[in-house]
């Protein structure tokens, strides 16, 4: 039996933006997946910091990301400790392209087609009102990966 992982729509419990991961968060509103580069060594860094985590300097410069990356690891939930997700879901680390990994969820597979290394591709999607979150499909399925959906 084949069953598809869908993005979550509803209203989901998260963490206010503050002064370090706003720029993060605008740019997902924007269909545009940002990180940090370090000034001096040029180490990525995610999530957001005042320093770079490889020397420490404190010139940290946010660039666009490519949006590819593969699966690290993954699970998938059947039963949410919250009634606000939807299962199933699946959350997953992805490793991407520039150098650093970042904790997400995929969608638009079935949860069968899960492997280590599958190729995937950033997509963004609103959940709720002010909320846009990046997923991850199979990079194969190109249909909206660069827009932002509502």
């Amino acid at each position: 039996m084949s069953i598809k992982l869908l993005p979550q729509y509803a209203d989901l419990p998260h963490a206010v933006p503050g002064p370090l991961t706003a720029p993060f968060w605008a740019g997902c509103a924007r269909g545009e997946l940002l990180y940090q580069r370090c000034g001096r060594c040029a180490a990525a860094t995610f999530p957001p910091a005042e320093h770079c985590r490889e020397c420490l300097a404190v010139d940290q410069r946010w660039e666009r990301g490519s949006g590819h990356g593969v699966l690290y690891s993954w699970t998938v939930v059947w039963r949410p400790v919250t009634p606000a997700f939807t299962p199933p879901y699946a959350p997953a680390i992805v490793t991407l392209d520039e150098g650093y990994q970042m904790v997400s969820n995929v969608i638009g597979a079935d949860v069968d087609q899960l492997r280590l290394n599958l190729p995937l591709k950033v997509t963004f999607r609103a959940v709720g009102n002010e909320l846009h979150l990046p997923y991850f499909e199979p990079a194969d399925q190109l249909s909206n990966s660069t827009e932002v959906s509502s």
